[in-house]
């Protein structure tokens, strides 16, 4: 059974590990190299938040899990041990009226409610409107434009797009897979997928929110990522802050999650992956079922800041 692990209580298990599971394959000596543990001074439970410009989001203390399925696809494996640093994530999928704000052209085939999510929306139109948030709110943006991958700054506080590892661990809400909720058979409950979404988008925050408050992680419209897409990247992805291989130019596969309006529900696991072309370099990119959420770090006295006051 997975546990959540507020990682504050990892260091000290990691210095008495550090040695022996550092080793080399041939018994050899060499110095270990212990992972640098994130500390999270913030709250240990998930607290809701209010941007400066309106937006609804989730600070999520940061923690341990076990990332990936060794009885799902082959690019899910091998299930690994995972440490993510605390981050705020919003609570729904970037929608149209959130578009807006930023004064970025909408690309979306479906525009009738300003609540449903945005989609056909460029890997690159999805850094560029976390740039754009991050100014409207006197932000440092992540993205560099001059740089031809938009190369991200984890380091500034603006906002920019999850990491394969915080999307899967704010999904799970540190319970076992295949979905937080349990299995399958409660999906039409939790999110817009094939089965139900009669092949299109609907408003966000219909359907039930995770344990942590999030909605419509599964399904509804498939959610990009910051990451390349690496088939076999989970057999030496980092133990803590993992940021996915680096890019090999061009127009590369990114990792887009949670599946989509027209998924099946395997499709929508908490673990299953898919690598997408971006679409940055093709004019007529169409694919209706690509969206996206943003999130960011704060420090704590932000967070105590944006908190929203308990009802």
């Amino acid at each position: 059974m997975i546990r959540f692990v507020p990682s504050a209580l990892l260091l000290p298990v990691l210095l008495l590990l550090a040695s022996g599971c550092n080793k080399p394959a041939d018994g050899s000596s060499a110095t270990p190299q212990v992972p640098t543990v994130p500390t999270d001074t913030s709250s240990s439970v998930p607290t809701e938040i209010v941007t400066k410009s309106g937006v609804e989001m989730v600070h999520l203390p940061g923690g341990t899990f076990s990332m990936g399925n060794d009885r799902g696809n082959p690019d899910e494996a091998p299930a690994h041990r995972v440490t993510v640093s605390a981050f705020a994530m919003d609570r729904f999928e970037v929608t149209h009226a959130m578009y807006a704000k930023v004064q970025l052209p909408d690309p979306s085939h479906w525009r009738d409610n300003p609540k449903g999510p945005v989609e056909r929306v460029r890997w690159r139109d999805a850094k560029q409107y976390c740039n754009e948030r991050s100014l409207l709110e006197g932000l440092k943006p992540c993205y560099n434009e001059k740089t031809p991958d938009w190369d991200c700054d984890f380091a500034a506080n603006g906002y920019r797009l999850p990491t394969e590892a915080e999307w899967e661990y704010a999904s799970l809400c540190g319970n076992p897979g295949p979905f937080e909720f349990g299995t399958a058979d409660k999906l039409r409950q939790n999110g817009w997928f094939g089965e139900n979404a009669e092949q299109m988008t609907h408003a966000t925050g219909q359907k039930k929110p995770n344990k942590w408050g999030i909605h419509d992680l599964y399904g509804n419209v498939s959610e990009w990522c910051e990451d390349v897409y690496g088939p076999a990247y989970y057999k030496t992805s980092p133990a803590v802050d993992p940021t996915g291989p680096p890019s090999p130019g061009g127009d590369v596969q990114r990792v887009i999650r949670g599946g989509s309006w027209k998924s099946a529900p395997d499709q929508c696991r908490s673990a299953a992956r898919q690598g997408e072309r971006t679409g940055d370099s093709d004019a007529c990119f169409s694919t209706d079922y690509c969206g996206f959420r943003c999130v960011r770090r704060l420090s704590p006295a932000e967070v105590a800041a944006a908190r929203v006051p308990s009802k």
